[in-house]
């Protein structure tokens, strides 16, 4: 389904859509693997050069009746922001960069250090996907090493 907004305070249109979205979290640490998987409905638009992802968390990821977005800008940047209540956070993930960032896990908030590895994003206006590879670090020790997989489908309801 194809719906028209205007962005609040904004001049331009989005285009936003219903897409099946699959999320995939790997975290390796301390030579242990832990992965967490998603599959829920969604929206993609894109404004400008970046598309946005938008989905509603789920009691499987720890984070039930958040909801978060990720804004993809190609190859070079992925900024997540998820809200909910008692909860706000924005990471932001930058190819060869670092940056710190306030994360809220619901239960109290801690400061990261995200450096960016890579990020590859192969979206468009019906789909697509999107890998980031990343690392973690708490007071400048790293915690682990994460990789993020995004895939992206129009969305038929029935």
């Amino acid at each position: 389904m194809w719906t028209w907004t205007i962005c609040a305070g904004r001049k331009d249109f989005a285009l936003k859509k219903d897409v099946m979205i699959t999320i995939k979290g790997i975290q390796f640490a301390d030579n242990d693997q832990d992965s967490v998987e998603l599959t829920t409905v969604g929206r993609l638009y894109r404004r400008g050069e970046a598309y946005y992802i938008c989905y509603n968390e789920s009691e499987a990821t720890g984070f039930d009746g958040a909801k978060t977005t990720l804004k993809v800008e190609g190859d070079r940047r992925v900024t997540m922001r998820r809200t909910g209540e008692n909860m706000r956070s924005q990471l932001i993930i930058e190819k060869g960069q670092r940056h710190q960032c306030v994360y809220d896990t619901g239960f109290g908030t801690m400061m990261l250090g995200i450096s960016g590895d890579d990020i590859v994003s192969c979206l468009n206006d019906a789909g697509g996907h999107l890998q980031v590879r990343y690392t973690l670090d708490v007071n400048a020790s790293m915690a682990s090493e994460n990789e993020l997989q995004v895939d992206v489908e129009e969305y038929y309801p029935s």
